[in-house]
């Protein structure tokens, strides 16, 4: 399915549920850097884990970006990058005047589904290894207060890192979360992904509980 300008696409296993665009960045990065052996693949600070180690396993070097097709578009033109995915599912190809294309993501869906015997679950498998929340959006009064509260929880947490490329991030060592303003809307959007549903959602919950109290 591709949004109205067609530069976005979203796919459809066949049990009917939606591909994770992470798995999608994944499987096109792992193909693309069998044309451009060693080449470096952006994926945005929301992006799975999955992405940065499949295509660290495949040879690439993987380029973290912020959130947005304008900071995308300037760090491929800066690294040369052959490729770049987001959680929003935007794809963006080098051969394409490094612009997004939902088109040549499906027709990497469909290419790789051509070459293997196997259903589109099966094919993506290897590339869902953690459990993510999705985005959750959350009205606040206050959004830098919030986020300064939760910086201050989990920063004083042994073995937990804090960065600050776009919003917040806190990474342990089997989970991390960002948590970013909203440009436009007094809200702040969520985003945790860890090895376990359960270990997930009680890192969801938490962040949650905090920023909405």
């Amino acid at each position: 399915a591709f949004d109205g300008d067609a530069d976005r696409v979203f796919v459809v296993d066949e049990n009917g549920d939606a591909v994770n665009p992470s798995a999608l960045t994944a499987l096109i990065a792992e193909r693309e850097l069998k044309r451009y052996p060693g080449s470096g693949i952006i994926h945005n600070l929301i992006s799975s884990r999955s992405v940065k180690e499949v295509v660290e396993e495949n040879g690439g070097t993987a380029v973290r970006s912020r959130v947005g097709h304008s900071y995308i578009k300037k760090l491929m033109a800066d690294t040369g990058a052959i490729f770049g995915g987001e959680h929003s599912g935007h794809f963006y190809f080098k051969d394409f005047w490094r612009a997004d294309s939902g088109m040549l993501a499906a027709l990497h869906a469909i290419a790789a589904l051509g070459e293997n015997d196997v259903a589109l679950s099966d094919l993506l498998a290897p590339f869902n290894r953690y459990i993510s929340s999705g985005e959750i959006n959350s009205t606040v009064k206050d959004a830098v207060a919030a986020s300064k509260e939760i910086e201050e929880i989990y920063g004083a947490k042994p073995g937990v890192e804090l960065d600050h490329l776009d919003g917040l991030t806190v990474t342990g060592d089997t989970w991390w979360f960002n948590l970013r303003a909203s440009n436009t809307e007094p809200l702040l959007r969520l985003n945790v992904e860890a090895t376990t549903a359960e270990e997930m959602a009680s890192i969801r919950d938490a962040v949650l509980n905090t920023i909405r109290a």
